[in-house]
């Protein structure tokens, strides 16, 4: 019998009306597939909620977390009262909820007292939000007549110990999520998941960085070795661009994997980056689709995607970036400059979205967000000091208030032009291209250009999308 996995985000979930559909939703899938699995956010809201008490108790404050445990409580129990009508059931939902709230101030005062925030305590008061939510999910599940178990991930997402952005270990995750979720499967009970979660083979619980949700959809989806993973969200699916800055964009019915990974890293905010890579390496398509639009078929993304014709299928813009620059004519042939440049870089923690070098290596730039230049300067000029004083490098500078604009699409990489439809575009619009890349998968193009040219730009090249 075939199994889909479906990852509902905090909007989805975000108050009863939402859930309701997602019970809705639930029915029919199952229905249809037979098999159904959720993995499921914090209610919408509430993980923020959570890491506002957090921080603010680290700072002394005793009242904070004290007014959040109360709308805690007001947001949960109002959920449970329009959607579960046994009492009984209820109050049973209600005393597990609110002995998670229970946790989550102790935390909270405990902090307040040590004045101190380490990366495992905001990992295990971040972590309720979720354990709530699957609580809630479950019991309007079963007020549906649909059977269901809430269970938290800490059981079988087994991650490594980087608190605030873990990593799962795929064979021990892969074992104990069939080994748990399974036996449920077959006896027709709905598992309700837990997303963004996991923990050490230790036992502490880890979180898979914001967004980590998606990222446990596919996890799960990959564990399972399910027929497709259903990612909703609040959106229709993955969009040509940010109808925001063009009114005229429309859904992308197919995706390839390499399309998604690249829309995700270059900006696209429906997909969490990471999400790609368990669904991928198992060859398990995925779909991204409206929780409130539910008719709506959403957008597939598989392994290859026959050609229509259509170059450039979107695109992405990411913003608050600085372009940076090592240049010098005594950088020609000597080799490791580039490896110490980025050796500096990587040892800041700064995050390198874009490199462009020059044939005659005469000079290598690349982009990071703005708020690490002084680190990555600072890096750069310690660890580069004998260039400098050599004058191998003549100078280290930054342009501040740059963007990179990213067109995407696989059929570039067997379409001669594309290239110089895209900057031809960008040149009819009179914008300056500062930079250019264009990745290795060839299904990509990136262009640098001043901020304020960003969503011009964004214009210019999305015409290419439409044929």
């Amino acid at each position: 019998m075939p199994l889909l996995v479906m990852k509902f985000g905090g909007t989805s979930v975000g108050d009863a009306a939402a859930i309701r559909a997602v019970a809705a939703i639930t029915e029919a899938q199952r229905a249809a597939w037979g098999q159904v699995a959720l993995v499921v956010s914090a209610m919408s809201g509430v993980t923020d909620m959570l890491i506002r008490g957090a921080t603010t108790a680290a700072s002394g404050d005793q009242q904070t977390f004290r007014d959040v445990d109360r709308l805690l409580r007001e947001k949960h129990a109002a959920a449970l009262a329009e959607l579960v009508p046994d009492e009984s059931e209820r109050t049973a939902i209600s005393d597990q909820v609110f002995r998670l709230i229970n946790e989550f101030s102790i935390l909270c005062h405990s902090v307040a007292v040590l004045g101190e925030l380490s990366p495992r305590a905001i990992d295990a008061i971040s972590s309720l939000g979720e354990r709530m939510s699957v609580r809630v999910v479950a019991a309007a599940l079963r007020a549906r007549g649909i059977p269901a178990e809430a269970l938290d991930a800490t059981g079988f997402v087994i991650t490594t110990t980087h608190f605030g952005d873990a990593r799962p270990l795929q064979d021990v995750t892969r074992e104990r999520t069939r080994a748990q979720l399974l036996p449920l499967i077959e006896r027709g009970i709905v598992p309700v998941v837990t997303g963004f979660i996991g923990a050490t083979e230790q036992g502490m619980t880890t979180t898979l960085g914001r967004g980590g949700s998606d990222y446990s959809g596919a996890i799960i989806g990959a564990a399972l070795d399910a027929d497709e993973v259903d990612i909703y969200t609040d959106v229709d699916g993955v969009m040509t661009t940010d109808p925001r800055l063009a009114p005229d964009a429309r859904v992308i019915p197919v995706l390839s994997y390499a399309e998604m990974g690249e829309l995700a890293y270059f900006g696209a905010k429906v997909l969490h980056p990471r999400t790609i890579r368990p669904v991928v390496e198992r060859g398990i398509p995925l779909r991204v689709r409206n929780t409130f639009n539910p008719s709506h078929p959403g957008t597939l993304v598989v392994q290859e995607v026959e050609s229509n014709g259509q170059t450039v299928k979107a695109v992405t813009a990411i913003r608050n970036l600085s372009l940076i620059t090592v240049e010098g004519r005594g950088m020609i042939g000597v080799p490791g400059v580039a490896a110490r440049t980025f050796g500096a870089v990587a040892s800041v923690g700064a995050n390198v979205l874009m490199i462009s070098q020059a044939s005659s290596e005469q000079s290598i730039c690349f982009v990071v967000p703005s708020n690490t230049v002084p680190q990555v300067t600072y890096a750069l000029e310690h660890n580069l000091a004998m260039e400098l004083a050599r004058r191998d490098i003549d100078r280290i500078w930054a342009r501040d208030d740059v963007a990179i604009i990213t067109a995407v699409g696989a059929g570039m990489r067997d379409t001669p032009g594309v290239a110089a439809r895209v900057f031809g575009a960008l040149a009819e619009s009179r914008i300056n291209v500062i930079a250019i890349a264009q990745g290795s998968s060839e299904c990509s193009i990136s262009t640098v250009v001043a901020a304020s040219d960003c969503d011009a730009a964004v214009r210019a090249v999305h015409r290419l999308t439409q044929g």
